[in-house]
């Protein structure tokens, strides 16, 4: 990820910002390892293949995480408050897929230093896999 700091000033409503996050087996495990989430599916290739999805899947929060992630240090980026998230799981995210983040400009809220963002998270067919807003308070200086 790649350091920035976009002030509210620089924000406009259509603007669009994306990057690329390869999901990993082992962030898989520390995600699971951090929030005490240790079901089968995401862990056990065995237990996972018994399932609909016929393999491990990421944990959904580990993909809205990576939207923190996105905010905080890109776009915003440093120093951005993530004041909400409204997040829809549409997809499973399966190891060494690729999700690229957009997020989108809806709404800019001076008087409050607030911007409204989409939010979507595909992987690399193309393909939704999360999608949603954000409410953020972007970086003053």
């Amino acid at each position: 990820m790649t350091e920035r700091k976009t002030t509210l000033a620089e924000m406009t409503v259509g603007d669009v910002h994306t990057s690329d996050h390869p999901v990993t087996d082992t962030m898989i495990r520390a995600f699971a390892e951090a929030t005490g989430d240790r079901n089968p599916l995401h862990l056990d290739e065995d237990f996972a293949a018994t399932t609909m999805f016929g393999r491990r899947i990421a944990h959904g929060m580990l993909t809205a995480g990576i939207l923190s992630g996105v905010l905080g240090m890109e776009y915003p980026g440093m120093g951005t408050i993530y004041l909400s998230q409204s997040v829809q799981f549409l997809r499973p995210v399966f190891i060494d897929d690729v999700i690229t983040v957009r997020l989108e400009v809806l709404e800019v809220i001076p008087e409050k230093n607030r911007v409204r963002l989409g939010t979507t998270c595909a992987n690399q067919d193309g393909v939704d896999v999360l999608v949603g807003e954000a409410l953020v308070m972007p970086p003053k200086e």
